[in-house]
């Protein structure tokens, strides 16, 4: 049977939507909704559209960056039921880089081939305003050629208000410390009603929009997300993507989107049952249609859609670069706030490791700039199996996430004893 022949008995709405986005053209949030929603033979065809339109607007390069995190600190002032990361300033549990280490950090990451580094925290209590720009100067003071990956909408708009400055001169300041890009995150589902339930006081949807767009104006380009798997319709996340096309329409300034699965184990509001019908994430199925969905409602105006393997594992990330995905995210080296949610699939994957599993689905591994510039493709075999420093060296040097909340050298409470 062919695929037209299925397209032919699938259901009519599927269908309907599938032929609509072959012929390059925009689907309604309802037929997103529809295709979220789709089981059997359908979801199928909607993971083999998907992979189409990825070989059309892409080809058989999956890219990879390398980078490290660095997530300075653990302290918040916000009480996301999401969040197992943040931590009370009272806390024993709470930590603090201080920027000297933040510097080392990005120093050794960058002697080991990364170039990129992704800076995202809490949001500390009488945090100085001025952070965020002295960690950035700091940063490109020693290493003017890195990409610094920085701050999100909420962190940008913290910063902002500690320090008194308007949002829009505090984003220019951003930019001239040495900001290069900022990660679409704080966005959660961009609808203010789920966010009063899941995250009241977190950023609003309304400045969440704001602080994007600016920075695509003044040409900051940034991820999106969506995390998804909690108390969410389908109608819900097709609104999101819904939401995140009409922007990138105006500005084209989205680099990418990633779609990230809830991560119940250590979520507050899983565990304490504090919100009605919660799920504990996503179902594979569901992770499937939302990476496929993304690709064909999406694909017109943002080209990458990247898979978060420390969000999915290294197995399902394999599968999901069969259905629209055409990138696998980057090495981190320190991955901390999925790690305190309860993932358990690492906080480092090797350059080469990512190769192999980009080899495996029968792909072209291609390492890339944050700003999708292709740096080195490896399409040949031979290549492909030289060790970088990165693959050479010992995980275990990093340290984790577990480690740095048990380090007294970085404490909260002992270096910051006037926040008591």
């Amino acid at each position: 049977m062919t695929f037209d022949s299925l397209l032919k008995n699938a259901d009519p709405i599927i269908s309907s939507a599938l032929d609509l986005a072959l012929d390059e053209k925009d689907l309604s949030e309802d037929l997103a909704a529809e295709l979220l929603d789709c089981k059997g033979v359908e979801m199928s065809m909607v993971l083999m559209v998907a992979d189409e339109l990825r070989r059309r607007t892409i080809g058989n390069h999956v890219t990879y960056v390398v980078n490290r995190n660095i997530n300075f600190t653990n302290v918040c002032i916000k009480r996301c039921g999401f969040c197992a990361f943040s931590r009370d300033f009272r806390e024993e549990e709470g930590y603090n880089l201080p920027i000297e280490e933040i510097v080392i950090r990005a120093k050794q990451a960058w002697k080991l081939g990364a170039t990129e580094v992704c800076i995202q925290a809490g949001l500390p209590p009488k945090m100085d305003g001025h952070l965020y720009i002295d960690i950035c100067e700091a940063i490109k003071k020693e290493l003017p050629d890195i990409h610094i990956h920085a701050f999100s909408p909420e962190e940008i708009l913290y910063g902002a208000r500690m320090s008194s400055i308007p949002v829009r001169e505090y984003m220019k300041m951003l930019k001239e410390s040495g900001v290069g890009s900022h990660p679409g995150t704080a966005a959660e589902i961009l609808d203010q009603q789920i966010r009063d339930i899941i995250s009241p006081g977190r950023i609003t949807v309304k400045d969440w929009i704001t602080i994007i767009k600016y920075a695509h104006s003044i040409g900051i380009p940034t991820t999106s997300t969506i995390m998804y798997g909690h108390v969410e319709t389908s109608k819900d996340k097709a609104k999101h993507l819904g939401l995140l096309r009409t922007i990138q329409k105006q500005t084209r300034g989205f680099s990418e989107f990633v779609p990230l699965s809830f991560v119940h184990t250590e979520a507050p509001m899983y565990n304490r049952a504090a919100i009605d019908n919660i799920r504990p994430g996503p179902d594979g199925n569901e992770v499937l249609k939302m990476h496929a969905v993304a690709r064909i409602f999406l694909h017109r105006y943002i080209n990458n859609i990247q898979v978060s393997w420390v969000k999915e594992g290294v197995r399902m990330s394999h599968i999901l670069l069969g259905t629209g995905v055409n990138d696998f995210g980057g090495t981190l080296i320190n991955e901390s706030i999925s790690t305190a949610a309860g993932a358990s699939y690492g906080q480092i994957l090797k350059p080469k490791e990512i190769r192999s599993v980009i080899r495996s689905a029968g792909k072209i591994p291609a390492q890339r700039s944050t700003t999708y510039r292709l740096l080195r493709v490896y399409d040949n075999e031979k290549e492909g199996e030289l060790e970088s420093l990165l693959d050479k060296t010992d995980a275990t040097q990093f340290g984790s996430y577990h480690e740095l909340i048990k380090l007294d050298q970085f404490r909260y409470r002992k270096n910051n004893s006037s926040n008591k």
